[in-house]
Parts: C-alpha cells; sequence; structure tokens
C-alpha cells in the first residue's frame, strides 16, 4: 500500500511540475529542476552516501531553477545545490547534473564517478545510454526520462519501480 501511494504522488508531483512549468516562461529549465529533486526522493541510497546534495557540473543550466529548493527537506536531509568542475569536488554529491553543452566531457564526469554511489543526470538525449543513470529527454510535447539500470546499479543506487513506471525507456538488467 506504501508504495502504491509513493508511486500515485510521485506521479502528481511530476504531473504538476509538468503543467505549472510550461505555462511559464523559462518553463523547461524549471521543470527539469523539479524532476531533479524528485529523483533524490525515489532513489534507494546507499548508506555511504546519503543526503539531498545536487551537485551540477561545467556550465550552469539549472542553477537558477534549483535555487528555489533549495533548503527544503528532501528526504530527511536539507537540500544543497553546488557547482563543481573537478572530480575532488563532487565528494558528498548524491547527484552530479551534467548539462548536454557539456558533452564532450561526459565520458570524463561518469569515468571520475565510476562505482560511487552517486546518480549522474544529464539533459543530453544519448546520456543514459553513453553510460549516465538518467537522461530527461523530451517526447511527446512533454519532458520525461529514461533510466540506464546498469549504470545506477554499478553506483550502488536502486531507483523505485514507482519511478520506473514512470520512466520513458529503461535500459539494462542490473543482475
Amino acid at each position: 500500500m506504501r508504495r502504491l501511494i509513493s508511486a500515485c504522488l510521485l506521479s502528481l508531483s511530476l504531473l504538476a511540475a509538468s503543467t505549472v512549468a510550461f505555462a511559464q516562461v523559462g518553463s523547461e529549465q524549471q521543470l527539469k529542476a523539479a524532476f531533479i529533486v524528485n529523483f533524490l526522493k525515489y532513489v534507494e541510497w546507499p548508506e555511504a552516501n546519503r543526503g539531498a546534495s545536487i551537485c551540477l557540473f561545467g556550465r550552469d543550466t539549472l542553477g537558477a531553477n534549483l535555487a528555489s529548493f533549495e533548503g527544503r527537506t528532501v528526504g530527511g536531509y536539507e537540500l544543497v545545490v553546488r557547482r563543481v568542475l573537478s572530480p575532488d569536488q563532487m565528494a558528498g554529491c548524491q547527484i552530479v547534473f551534467v548539462p548536454e553543452v557539456e558533452d564532450a566531457r561526459y565520458g570524463a564526469v561518469l569515468r571520475w564517478l565510476d562505482g560511487q554511489p552517486v546518480l549522474t543526470v544529464s539533459d543530453g538525449e544519448n546520456f543514459a545510454r553513453l553510460g549516465g543513470g538518467i537522461s530527461l529527454v523530451r517526447g511527446e510535447s512533454r519532458l520525461q526520462f529514461d533510466v540506464n539500470l546498469i549504470n545506477t546499479a554499478r553506483a550502488g543506487l536502486r531507483p523505485s519501480s514507482a519511478m520506473l513506471r514512470l520512466a520513458r525507456q529503461v535500459f539494462g538488467n542490473p543482475k
């Protein structure tokens, strides 16, 4: 029953975010920020990396939109948003967002974080196929997301079944 309620809440929060966000200027960026914050709630994190820290790699495309969420409590932790440019700055990140404009550096970031309990997210269409955890993608006139289970499992992360049901595509089998 608790999972059903969680699935309904996730669905409603993502639907509400998409409805509100598309009605406003700059709304796609606001919606991306809302999705990323919600990912914190629907991924099971290993004990070694629990928290609510979203790190923005490279050129900042979402910082202004994520700022409105900063300081809120997510999963019992205060949400922190920070910019990172190198591997040593990524300690303590639960999510590292790599914008599509940094696509030439996907490989480097993914190597730096390989095996670390960090969810990698990008708005690049093929990011999940290229080794990332989640790609935010535009499809059917709305923002959706793809999940790569092999990559999330390698990081020691488990997306909830509710989250996977809402994904546009789920790649891989972590067995």
